[in-house]
């Protein structure tokens, strides 16, 4: 998987660790790998990187049945504010890191006739989000990029699926909100505006990936999940 040091990242680490899977995490930060039998350093900005972090993997724990692509990046910026240097960065990391992953990943599963691919979007991608003009339309080009490969490799055993997270609290979360007063009202108005009344956690979503990822799911293809607690439905 991408993006295992993260905080989603991680809790899917452990979730499909816990069902009997070998995790291996790709991660810029490569040290920082949970629970995952092999840790391995991945930019997926980099096709170079994708290409030797996936050899690894498959000299290391064989050929790849389960592919989740996690990694991804933003910042909170009105669109009007931002110029192409920042669209290329969202777009290379959260659309073409996953698309790179999945051209390296899935031509093993379609020879070996079973794979299964879930790709962490964001509910930003269904319903759209202030200030995150640029990083929703990447994810949500993931997700129609996701149901298109799961036509094209539906007779051949794999599956592709989309996770869309709402508002979880993980470090790139806190970090994109910063600190002080102005921070903690945010928070607290997310939390309102969830029926649940709380933000999510990564095990979470990673409860919804262990799921996909499993046979249970095995006639579930195409689709797009939102876990949200209820702020959003379809």
């Amino acid at each position: 998987m991408t993006g295992g040091a993260g905080g989603i990242g991680r809790a899917i680490v452990a979730a499909l660790t816990g069902d009997g899977h070998r995790v291996a995490s790709g991660d810029i930060v490569e040290e920082a790998a949970g629970d995952a039998a092999l840790a391995v350093r991945l930019d997926v900005t980099d096709g170079g990187s994708v290409n030797d972090a996936v050899s690894r993997v498959e000299q290391e724990l064989g050929g790849i049945d389960i592919l989740v692509n996690t990694a991804g990046w933003d910042e909170f910026h009105l669109f009007l504010q931002t110029e192409e240097e920042f669209w290329d960065r969202i777009i290379d990391l959260n659309y073409k890191g996953c698309l790179r992953v999945c051209r390296r990943v899935v031509p093993g599963m379609v020879e070996r006739g079973y794979g299964r691919v879930v790709n962490i979007s964001s509910d930003a991608a269904r319903v759209g989000s202030s200030q995150e003009a640029i990083y929703a339309g990447a994810k949500a080009a993931q997700v129609a990029f996701g149901k298109t490969l799961a036509r094209e490799v539906a007779r051949r055993g794999v599956t592709v699926n989309s996770v869309c997270p709402g508002p979880t609290e993980t470090p790139l979360l806190e970090g994109m909100l910063g600190a002080g007063e102005a921070s903690a009202k945010m928070v607290e108005a997310l939390r309102r505006a969830v029926p649940m009344r709380r933000l999510g956690q990564p095990e979470d979503v990673a409860a919804a990936v262990a799921f996909l990822a499993s046979d249970r799911a095995g006639y579930v293809t195409g689709q797009t999940l939102s876990v949200s607690g209820g702020l959003t439905m379809a």
